[in-house]
């Protein structure tokens, strides 16, 4: 097991916070990730739905939750190599997710990413079956292609993940966001709800699965739970207010959906300014989070501060 204290790391070297290059380290990590996950699913018969398949997981993205499942892996000693395979199945999830959201039975949107969504190149019937998919393939690409880790930690990670993405985590969340459709009297405690499953929980087990992988001790998973608990409600909090103050261009989908949706957020709540510091405020206690690491936390650090300075 890998202590908090006696710790071998890729990025014990990396210079201070001020100065690591997070627009590199990203750069980076995007190549690896996209080869990855290319090489991840071929075309073959029955093609329409492989097809429908790679249509939305190579639609490009900013990568996140594979990149924060890298990063705490080699926080906590391991390699790229051997998380690999969940980065891409946390990426193969998240698309599914992306996929069923816009469909019209969810949130019936047009545009993702900057392209057509799914339903609409290939129709509903498809565009569920390629979510399907997505989510069934992503857990035999653990089992089948994870290298050089016990097989108890694998099993952890796709018993971790399995729960974030079913009843008590994505779906949950998905379920009672439905539920509050139109509704103007959502308290602040079940919006928290809300976003901490269906947008958190993901998040949450990107960067623990990495750290298992690895060999991460318990308090070292609790130190980054808390982490990703943060920056995955921050991350909601940001995009909230980008629906607002983004244009279509930016966010690469429809702007202005929650309001046309009639859906309470985080700025119909505390208003722009106010979420904005909420924000920031988590990311200060996530980022306090990895103080024990030291210089082998500054991608993490740099990862977190990237949720609120993003633009889509």
């Amino acid at each position: 097991m890998t202590s908090s204290i006696d710790r071998t790391t890729t990025v014990a070297n990396q210079e201070s916070d001020a100065t690591f290059d997070l627009k590199a380290y990203l750069k980076q990590q995007q190549v690896q990730v996209e080869a990855a996950l290319d090489q991840s699913i071929a075309v073959i018969y029955p093609e329409k739905i492989y097809e429908a398949m790679r249509y939305s997981l190579m639609a490009g993205g900013k990568r996140l939750r594979p990149i924060l499942c890298l990063a705490s892996c080699e926080l906590m000693g391991g390699t790229a190599e051997m998380a690999m395979p969940t980065a891409c199945a946390m990426e193969m999830i998240h698309t599914m997710s992306l996929i069923h959201d816009d469909l019209p039975a969810m949130d019936n949107d047009d545009y993702r990413r900057g392209k057509l969504t799914n339903h609409k190149v290939y129709g509903e019937d498809v565009a569920i079956l390629a979510g399907d998919g997505l989510l069934a393939y992503a857990f035999e690409f653990i089992a089948a292609q994870t290298r050089q880790v016990p097989p108890e930690r694998v099993l952890q990670v796709i018993a971790k993940l399995g729960r974030a993405v079913g009843a008590a985590g994505l779906v949950g969340g998905q379920i009672v966001d439905l539920d509050c459709e139109g509704k103007s009297n959502v308290s602040l405690e079940t919006l928290n709800f809300i976003h901490r499953h269906k947008t958190g929980a993901l998040l949450e087990a990107s960067v623990l699965c990495g750290a298992i992988l690895a060999g991460a001790d318990e308090a070292d998973l609790q130190r980054l739970s808390r982490y990703a608990q943060n920056i995955g409600l921050a991350f909601q909090i940001i995009d909230d207010v980008l629906d607002i103050t983004a244009t279509q261009e930016e966010l690469g989908k429809t702007a202005g959906k929650d309001l046309q949706a009639q859906k309470v957020t985080y700025p119909s709540i505390w208003g722009i300014e106010e979420s904005k510091r909420q924000a920031d405020q988590l990311i200060a206690e996530a980022k306090a989070e990895l103080a024990p690491f030291g210089a082998a936390g500054q991608p993490l650090m740099a990862l977190a501060d990237y949720i609120t300075a993003r633009k889509n």
